[in-house]
């Protein structure tokens, strides 16, 4: 086994030369640079040590309460106790005030580390922020300060069997009762729905209040336990997965469970949403987790592994072999690529300038970053070969965690869907991205006839656009891909500057019409 090495030296490189964090007011890079360190230390010396330990035991459904693996009860206990669950809270509700883009770079941490673990841990900062949106002062004092301190932990729960991608759907009905509500249905496929890391956990559902559609749809707040009983809340199993088996994903029964409505009635769609989007960049940066871990995994077995000669007849490792050396190079490429078009992202959404655009890049580093992650490990199980396909290495793993990143909190293909048509409807937001792209590529030429291509495309995205939407997804993310790789290259950094001679443009879409 390798070791878990958070990739420190990388995230910082990012945040300072690609997403310019110094554009961010109170941005304080000595600060940054050591909470990151900090935590460093703690995901690999805590977190990363209980992820193989959690893949092999898996979670265990006892007395309707979920049993975590061993160990991670205890590292979330100082999980807690650092403060690393408040870390965005405000300052004011127990928690430290710091930004979403230094939370990013933690969070990637902890997804290299332990994604299990991380998958439980991390809906609390969007559960936060949709509290601080839409909750009244109350349910603010009652929950955040909770949730900042570790005592509870959050869930989303939008899923039913009937109910997946189309929320129109859904079943779970939610009825006055005195002044609260009691919620009735079912909800599946809930991470963490329940565990024994927390005291408690708070359920975030979007149940129906009103007619059919998304219009009848509310969002309620629902704990685990009332005034120091068990709500009518119920685990009736947890799912067997392919990966990250020390994540509970639950199914639940709500039995007439009491509630509070948060936001307004019928309205809970767009309450929720602030939870969906922050879920959906955090997903970005796991994929960005494990094509760093796996090319991390891959370069140190190729460079000990002796295998054959060289040209001079000496002894060779696996790294001195071109095909190798462009395995690891096209990981390498992608975990940095990746990396700093999720930085930029959160860059934007920190500054909170331009919406628009943050909501044109959401959907496109969901996409990329995920498949950027699944292909690293793949590549990582080729390079080690043999030992790739056993479990010592754990680059299976790896891959096994990996591959749920491109169908939950959205399925690539609805993100492509999305962009292709709602994306595409106002200027705002592919203006700004064309904008962007011309910023990132300067005077690159390649990139700016990439850029004519993709104005190409977007002229002729009014006819059949969710027919075209997968290529246009596709040239949409090859195009940011390529410019965060011209920004990376004016660094002058050796090592980056050998890469980004080797970041191919990858074949485009031949069914939309280019400038070329």
């Amino acid at each position: 086994m390798i070791p878990f090495k958070a990739p420190l030296d990388d995230i910082l490189f990012c945040l300072r030369h690609v997403a310019e964090a110094d554009r961010i007011p109170d941005w304080d890079e000595e600060l940054a640079e050591g909470i990151l360190e900090h935590f460093a230390s703690f995901a690999e010396g805590v977190l990363a040590p209980i992820d193989e330990v959690g893949d092999a035991q898996g979670c265990t459904l006892t007395d309707g309460r979920v049993a975590m693996p061993d160990g991670f009860k205890e590292a979330y206990a100082q999980l807690a106790e650092g403060g690393w669950q408040g870390l965005t809270a405000p300052e004011d509700f127990g928690g430290l005030g710091q930004n979403a883009l230094l939370a990013a770079g933690v969070s990637e941490i902890f997804s290299g580390a332990n994604h299990a673990m991380q998958m439980v841990c991390n809906l609390v900062p969007g559960a936060i922020s949709t509290l601080l949106k839409f909750g009244t002062d109350k349910q603010k004092q009652n929950w955040i300060p909770r949730l900042a301190a570790g005592l509870t932990l959050s869930t989303m729960c939008l899923t039913e069997p009937g109910a997946g991608s189309d929320l129109s759907r859904i079943r779970t009905k939610a009825t006055p009762s005195g002044e609260s509500w009691r919620i009735e249905g079912e909800k599946i496929f809930i991470s963490g729905g329940d565990q024994d890391m927390s005291e408690d956990t708070l359920h975030l559902v979007l149940a129906r209040t009103g007619g059919e559609g998304v219009k009848g749809l509310s969002l309620f707040l629902c704990p685990s336990h009332q005034d120091g009983t068990r709500n009518a809340v119920t685990v009736t199993r947890i799912e067997e997965k392919l990966g990250l088996h020390a994540s509970p994903t639950c199914q639940l029964a709500f039995e007439g469970a009491q509630a509070e409505l948060i936001g307004e009635e019928g309205a809970g769609l767009m309450a929720m949403f602030t939870m969906m989007n922050h879920a959906r960049l955090d997903v970005s940066l796991q994929g960005v987790a494990h094509a760093a871990r796996a090319a991390h995994i891959a370069m140190d077995y190729a460079t000990e592994r002796k295998q054959g000669r060289k040209a001079d007849g000496s002894e060779a490792v696996l790294a001195d072999h071109p095909d190798v050396r462009r395995m690891l190079d096209e990981q390498k490429s992608l975990a940095l690529g990746a990396r700093a078009m999720a930085y930029l992202t959160m860059a934007e959404l920190t500054l909170g300038q331009n919406y628009a655009l943050v909501d044109f890049l959401t959907p496109i580093c969901k996409v990329f970053c995920t498949e950027a992650g699944i292909r690293a490990a793949d590549l990582g199980i080729q390079v080690l070969g043999g030992y790739g396909y056993l479990t010592e290495y754990r680059v299976s793993q790896t891959w096994r965690d990996a591959r749920i990143t491109s169908i939950y909190e959205g399925a690539n293909g609805i993100h492509a869907v999305a962009i292709a048509t709602r994306g595409l409807r106002a200027p705002d937001g592919p203006d700004a991205f064309a904008a962007l792209i011309e910023t990132l590529a300067d005077d690159n030429a390649d990139c700016l006839a990439l850029l004519a291509d993709w104005q190409a495309a977007r002229a002729t995205m009014s006819e059949s656009a969710i027919e075209k939407a997968y290529d246009f997804m596709a040239l949409c993310a090859e195009l940011l891909f390529q410019a965060v790789w011209c920004k990376l290259a004016r660094s002058g950094e050796a090592e980056i500057v050998r890469l980004s001679k080797h970041v191919e443009r990858r074949p485009l879409p031949v069914r939309l019409p280019l400038a070329t």
